[in-house]
């Protein structure tokens, strides 16, 4: 096993080379190579079971049984599906949970303002809405200052309003940030919407990669964006006509 937490070279978030992840004898991640710029937006799409999540736990540094080169800066967050807020502490003390010394309240409000959630600095988590969960979720990852941002799914268990807002919500912290995101997703429309590249995850590596030159902000009405998710789509093994209907 071969891991670092420092950027290999200037100008590079992520370097991944020849990793290997096995489970029972079996490589659910087999000889994976991976590059990701300082302050790009990566969406990774695949089937489910095919390694995502496991590919951002092992950048994470949550999953360190593996095989190969992993190279991650040190400053580093992820956000999950499932927004993990202690029940017994009020948000704002959510959003500075394991950070060393003994940070500020300030700091988390500052962070809780970004994602427009100051108002409820003072509540309990059981009380907030599923969007305004995850947007605490999110405000304790940026309290982190990440220059690598990983995103499991976070907006999956949202309702559809709710998901847009949050994913304009991401899009505007990426571009005010300028940190580097990778973002695990199964919504192809999403990783078009707010990706510079998209890649798919098949056979433990990385299987096609498809650069997305649209303007932002980007419309799902644009011929070219249907274009782009049509042919992701079929990478996935859908037909973009039949997926409409």
């Amino acid at each position: 096993m071969a891991t670092d937490v420092h950027r290999p070279v200037t100008g590079q978030a992520v370097h991944v080379e020849g990793l290997t992840r096995s489970f029972d004898g079996r490589a659910v991640i087999d000889g994976l190579r991976l590059d990701v710029r300082a302050g790009e937006f990566v969406a990774l799409l695949g089937r489910s079971g095919c390694g995502k999540s496991t590919l951002l736990r092992i950048l994470a540094g949550l999953d360190r049984d593996i095989r190969g080169t992993v190279l991650v800066p040190r400053r580093k967050a992820v956000v999950f599906q499932a927004p993990r807020l202690m029940p017994w502490k009020k948000v704002w003390r959510n959003v500075v949970l394991g950070l060393p010394g003994k940070p500020e309240r300030a700091v988390a409000e500052r962070a809780l303002e970004e994602v427009g959630l100051a108002q409820r600095s003072d509540a309990w988590p059981r009380t907030l809405s599923g969007g305004e969960a995850q947007r605490a979720a999110l405000a304790r990852a940026l309290v982190r200052e990440p220059d690598l941002l990983l995103l499991d799914e976070p907006f999956g268990a949202l309702d559809a309003l709710t998901r847009v807002t949050a994913q304009r919500l991401v899009g505007e912290l990426w571009r005010r940030r300028g940190c580097a995101v990778l973002l695990v997703t199964h919504d192809v429309e999403e990783a078009v919407l707010l990706a510079d590249r998209v890649l798919v995850m098949d056979g433990g590596v990385i299987a096609h990669e498809q650069r997305v030159d649209l303007d932002r902000p980007r419309a799902v009405t644009d011929p070219r964006f249907a274009e782009l998710r049509a042919g992701l789509l079929a990478r996935l093994g859908v037909d973009a006509t039949t997926e409409a209907a």
